[in-house]
C-alpha cells in the first residue's frame, strides 16, 4: 500500500474533496481491490466491523447516503423513517456511476457534484477508526467516527438491520 498521489480521475476528485474539508490524512491505494468489505477486510488487514459501507438510496427520488459499518446490514425503514420519506429503494451500479461517476466497490462517503444527506449508522461509533472507499476499488482512507460527521455533516442514528 502507498500514498499515490497519481491517482485516478475519480480518486483525484475525493482527495480534493477531502483536503477542502479540512482532513488531514492520506488515500493509500493497495494492489489488492476492495470491492467487497470481504475484499477490503483482507487488504487492509482489520476487521470487516471497520470497513465503512458508502450506499446511496433514493427516498423519495432523492439521492441519500446511508454510512454503515462494513458487518452491518441496512434496515430501509429505519432510513426512510430517519429521512420522513415515503418511497425508497438502493440505487443501482447504472445511477451511481452516470450521476456520480464513482463504481460500486468505491463509492466514497465524500467527493459528489451535489450536496447528499448523509445518514451514519450509530454502530460507527464503536470503532476508533473506519476505512472508508476513496473513488474506486483500490484507493481508500482512514477516517475516526466524530471526523466523518464533520467531512459528511451526517446524521448519526439507528439504521441497522436487527
Amino acid at each position: 500500500m502507498n500514498a499515490d498521489r497519481h491517482y485516478t480521475e475519480e480518486v483525484q476528485r475525493v482527495w480534493e474533496k477531502l483536503k477542502e474539508l479540512g482532513y488531514e490524512g492520506e488515500i493509500l491505494v493497495s494492489d489488492k481491490t476492495i470491492f467487497t468489505v470481504e475484499d477490503a477486510s483482507r487488504a487492509i488487514g482489520v476487521p470487516e466491523e471497520h470497513i465503512l459501507k458508502s450506499l446511496i438510496f433514493l427516498v423519495d427520488e432523492e439521492p441519500v447516503l446511508v454510512l454503515m459499518s462494513g458487518s452491518n446490514k441496512v434496515d430501509i425503514k429505519k432510513v426512510k423513517k430517519a429521512l420522513g420519506g415515503r418511497k425508497i429503494k438502493m440505487a443501482g451500479p447504472d445511477y451511481i456511476e452516470e450521476n456520480f461517476g464513482y463504481k460500486v466497490g468505491g463509492v466514497p462517503p465524500v467527493g459528489y457534484n451535489i450536496k447528499m444527506k448523509a445518514l451514519i449508522d450509530e454502530d460507527v461509533r464503536k470503532y476508533d477508526t473506519l476505512w472508508a472507499a476513496a473513488g474506486n476499488d483500490h484507493a481508500f482512507f482512514p477516517v475516526s467516527p466524530n471526523e466523518l460527521v464533520a467531512l459528511t455533516g451526517g446524521l448519526v442514528c439507528d439504521l441497522k438491520k436487527q
